[in-house]
């Protein structure tokens, strides 16, 4: 049994008020319960209660509007917050102005006695009571469990710089939370910088990341501004860093440590005022294991991980999201669309390799196309055919390189089952791709031959040989 700590629990709906009150006496809580905003602020004024339950629709004021006011007056007092318009604005604000913890409705009541004893006893934080005057806008969409958890992690993170990774699928939504961190965190007034790790050749990413120095390497004609200096009091989101090569990696992780970075060619620190957000679609514990991710830098990276599930695991939030991506079709121009129900029940049998991303071109590809404004299950089955072969290679994983290289050669063999002549296959594969594997050898070591063969595990003069007669590029001076 707890000590007789009153619950001051305000909802409009009796069965929650009964739910509430009897649960919360059971755990040997003292409960005062009420319909109305205006009877809780009475209580709360006076003095009544050790924590407040309140609902956010309520008929005299909404619940959200309570909290910056108690804080204001009795500080100390932890408001628990409970909607069932569980969206991530609901998650943001509650957070924003001061609530100690949201809750979605329906929620657990064994959950809800945990936030209950955690918001009694948990230390006293100061925090601002600021109130967000952003509109009712969804970067996130959905109501799942999942990206219930996915929302109030985020609205725990807007009040702080903490160092976040996101994981998830390609078109799962990883720049839209990292967005969204940004959007309504503490640095919003600031920019936000983002980077593709994988979209900068491996040569350039230092430059790219921390800036260069007049002269530092050919064609580096003047000053170079790097994304940390351009993100200087917002966030820096280091996309697909995965990707990232080994040297970045290092330099990646003296600037966490330190909290100072120097340009290429530079001598002069310079303080890294930014928020990191990392995201990445491979499985990077995977990669520390085959050595292409340093498990510290990892560490640095993953403070607080967030993974964002694929659609195929929150198959109910895909009405929401195909009504919110023909509204935003709608915005764009595109005419006015809406799906019957066996359009719906059709988009849930799909697998949906390319996730949300694919769910929003659908809806596009719908809107543009199709004449009718109520869109039907053949119309949507339609469109899908052309995708269903690709989700069937997708859910098989990614291919291993033999795979691939059979996937390849099955031209060769096809050309010459036609009767066309196929001359020196095995010298043509082996081309293909020793060509690629010396070039990015060459290109991780910055053209130096000596590192490059021991990469390779080639003598030198074997790697030296290949280059020529292979017509490489060769860096001189590094050789």
């Amino acid at each position: 049994m707890t000590d007789a700590r009153t619950i001051l629990v305000a909802d409009d709906d009796r069965a929650i008020r009964t739910v509430l009150s009897q649960a919360l006496g059971r755990a040997g809580y003292t409960v005062r319960a009420t319909s109305s905003a205006a009877t809780l602020w009475r209580w709360v004024e006076e003095g009544a209660g050790d924590l407040v339950i309140t609902d956010v629709v309520m008929p005299d004021e909404n619940g959200l509007d309570l909290v910056p006011r108690i804080r204001r007056v009795r500080p100390e007092l932890r408001v628990v917050v409970m909607s069932a318009q569980s969206t991530f604005m609901t998650a943001v604000k509650a957070a924003q102005r001061g609530a100690f913890e949201y809750l979605p409705k329906p929620f657990d009541l064994k959950e809800l006695l945990a936030v209950v004893a955690r918001a009694l006893t948990a230390p006293a934080a100061a925090a601002s009571a600021e109130e967000a005057d952003e509109e009712e806008r969804l970067p996130l969409v959905g109501r799942s469990p999942a990206m219930q958890e996915i929302y109030r992690t985020v609205a725990r993170l807007t009040t702080t710089d903490l160092t976040v990774m996101i994981t998830g699928e390609s078109g799962t939504g990883k720049e839209l939370v990292a967005r969204a961190l940004h959007d309504y965190g503490r640095r919003r007034t600031g920019p936000f910088v983002a980077i593709n790790m994988a979209a900068i050749p491996r040569e350039l990413i230092e430059s790219e990341l921390f800036g260069h120095e007049r002269g530092a390497f050919t064609g580096a004609l003047a000053r170079g501004v790097g994304r940390f200096e351009q993100a200087a009091g917002g966030t820096l989101f280091l996309d697909e860093i995965g990707d990232m090569p080994p040297e970045a990696q290092t330099r990646l992780l003296r600037v966490l440590q330190e909290g100072e970075f120097t340009t290429v060619g530079g001598r002069n620190p310079i303080k890294a005022n930014v928020r990191i957000v990392a995201a990445t679609h491979r499985d990077l514990r995977q990669a520390i294991r085959g050595g292409m991710f340093r498990e510290d830098l990892f560490y640095r990276l993953n403070v607080v991980p967030i993974r964002l599930p694929p659609l195929r695991e929150r198959i109910e939030d895909i009405p929401l999201l195909a009504r919110h991506f023909l509204d935003r079709a709608k915005t764009s121009g595109l005419p006015s669309k809406q799906l019957d129900q066996g359009a719906v029940d059709r988009l849930r049998q799909h697998a949906w390799p390319g996730n949300a991303r694919e769910l929003e071109n659908l809806m596009r590809r719908l809107a543009a196309l199709y004449p009718q404004e109520v869109i039907g299950a053949d119309a949507v089955a339609a469109e899908l055919a052309e995708a269903e072969p690709l989700a069937e290679l997708e859910l098989r994983g990614p291919e291993t390189l033999e795979q691939a290289v059979e996937r390849h050669l099955s031209s060769f063999v096809a050309a010459q089952k036609d009767g066309l002549p196929v001359r020196d296959l095995y010298e043509r594969v082996l081309a293909e791709v020793e060509r690629p594997l010396l070039r990015l050898a060459l290109a991780a070591t910055r053209g130096n031959q000596i590192k490059a063969a021991a990469m390779l595990g080639l003598n030198r003069n074997t790697l030296r040989k290949k280059i020529r007669e292979l017509d490489l590029p060769v860096v001189r001076g590094l050789s």
